[in-house]
Formats: C-alpha cells, structure tokens, sequence
C-alpha cells in the first residue's frame, strides 16, 4: 500500500476557535480538514508546515507543539499526519486551495464533515475539552 506522510496545522486564535478548511480538490473534494501537506525530503515536520500554511493560506505560523501523529488507512493509501497546535503569526489566510473555511469553537467543532483522519484528531480534542495550548 501507498505511504503519504503529511504534517497539519491546527491553527487557533485568541477567541478558543480552530480554523477548517474544505478540500477543493481531488478523491476528498468537499471534506473538512486541517490544512497542510505532504512533506518534501529533507523537511522537518515543522519546517514543511510552514511552507504548505504559506504556500495554501498566504500566512506565516508558529508552530507550538505536536499534538499527536495519526496513522491512518484509506482505500488507496496509508496515511501518518503529524499535527500541530499553531497560531497565526502574520497573513490573513487566503484560500488558495481550499473551497470553503471556518472558525470552529469547541461546540461547533461536529457541524462539518470532517475526513476520516482528521476526525481523530477532532477526537482528541474534543477530550481535552478546551482549544488551550
């Protein structure tokens, strides 16, 4: 089976809110995810979300700490996903790839449709009860 690995932002604001982003493109056209990428050779996890954040939002993050690596089974291909709390450092995040986006509070994190391995991560921090860092 295929190997992607990928690094996600879950980027969060002063208000308790994490940002979401519908795909535009591809076999998950219309789910919700946290965006960012594949990694490129030679890229820390933190160094590739970075570049995909600018590259997909216009915006520079910083990125604060993991909160956990997803292993996960598509149909197609086995997926890691290294997933950070982050916080907008400057940029205004521009949609270049995605569909839609949304601001989420800890009670409307369920009211879209997220894809399966992002969902996990849903999980974990609907356990931790708050978007603290």
């Amino acid at each position: 089976m295929k190997q992607i690995e990928v690094v996600a932002a879950i980027i969060h604001d002063g208000g308790g809110r994490i940002f979401a982003t519908q795909r535009g493109y591809g076999d998950y056209k219309d789910g919700w995810e946290f965006p960012g990428g594949k990694m490129e050779p030679g890229e820390t996890p933190e160094e590739a979300l970075r570049r995909e954040i600018w590259e997909e939002l216009e915006t520079r993050i910083d990125v604060e700490r993991l909160v956990q690596t997803v292993d996960w089974d598509y149909p197609a291909f086995h997926l890691t996903m290294h997933c950070f709390w982050c916080r907008v450092e400057s940029g205004s995040l521009t949609l270049k790839e995605h569909e839609a986006a949304r601001w989420l509070g800890l009670s409307e994190i369920d009211c879209v449709d997220w894809l399966p391995a992002d969902r996990a991560v849903v999980k974990t921090i609907k356990k931790a009860d708050s978007f603290a860092v």
